[in-house]
């Protein structure tokens, strides 16, 4: 018996439209499997740089600084400038980590390599730069600017408005980032309140300014508010103070040296004595 067409022929065809169907159903599925998984450009784009941003948020949280607000606005009026001379700020590799020397800590390590740990005390510097931060001449907008100078030379300002922390381990950190980054900005902006300066501090000094070193061992004795009121009122006055545990400061660049008291008194001491007697001078609470 023989069949009206070929069967061959037939299933042939048939069997191509179904494949050339499933191919396409096929080739439909994954590319819809890869553009539901692919994200589309935008969220691509905002999903790598939200990450970095997010991480320079936290970066900026973690290593930046605190903003004081002033109440009065910064005058244009001659202010006081304040030098820190001989500042103890050394870092070096303790162990397996970069640490900042102190006499509390790392008096082991310093005897071993031949230093004297009395030498190394941060905390001077500390105390001295809260005295000059927290002290009401800062907070009127008197203090124009204060620079630190290391027994190593190396100098750095701190601007009049950061907020130095009150701990010494926190301070520790925040010295240890400044001398090896040489720059901290303030948190969440990119405004550097502490920074690495090149030397000499001399330039960046006022040209129509009085310059005052402090030592006990100066031959000339004053009362402190006496000696301000005897100075012009134009003029900015920059004082250099010694941040170090002994010696003296030596600077070449002071108009005058002064001794405010018959004892010794250490550098916190000798600021608030100095920012009392300028606040005084300038009759103000």
């Amino acid at each position: 018996m023989v069949r009206r067409y070929p069967v061959k022929g037939k299933k042939r065809k048939h069997r191509e439209r179904y494949d050339e169907d499933a191919e396409e159903e096929q080739e439909q599925e994954k590319q819809m499997k890869v553009e539901a998984d692919e994200p589309r450009e935008t969220e691509v784009d905002d999903g790598q740089e939200q990450p970095e941003e997010a991480e320079e948020k936290v970066a900026d949280v973690l290593q930046g600084l605190p903003v004081v607000p002033m109440e009065t606005k910064r005058d244009m009026s001659p202010g006081i400038v304040f030098v820190l001379e001989k500042a103890s700020l050394e870092v070096a590799k303790v162990g397996k980590s970069y640490q900042l020397l102190n006499s509390d800590d790392h008096a082991n390590f310093l005897k071993r390599n031949g230093r004297n740990p009395a030498e190394y005390r941060p905390d001077i510097i500390h105390q001295a730069l809260l005295s000059i931060l927290d002290s009401p001449l800062n907070k009127a907008g008197k203090v124009r600017a204060v620079y630190v100078k290391t027994e190593r030379g190396v100098l750095f300002e701190v601007k009049p408005h950061v907020r130095i922390p009150r701990t010494y381990k926190r301070f520790s950190g925040i010295m240890l980032q400044l001398l090896q980054k040489l720059s901290i900005n303030a948190a969440g902006k990119r405004e550097k309140l502490l920074r690495v300066i090149k030397n000499p501090v001399t330039q960046y000094l006022p040209i129509n300014s009085k310059r005052i070193g402090f030592s006990h061992s100066s031959m000339k004795v004053v009362e402190m508010q006496d000696y301000v009121a005897s100075i012009s009122d134009d003029t900015t006055l920059v004082f250099v103070v010694g941040a170090m545990a002994h010696g003296k400061i030596e600077t070449d660049y002071t108009d005058d040296f002064i001794s405010i008291s018959n004892y010794p008194l250490s550098a916190a001491c000798c600021i608030n004595i100095v920012c009392d007697a300028v606040r005084r001078h300038l009759r103000f609470i």
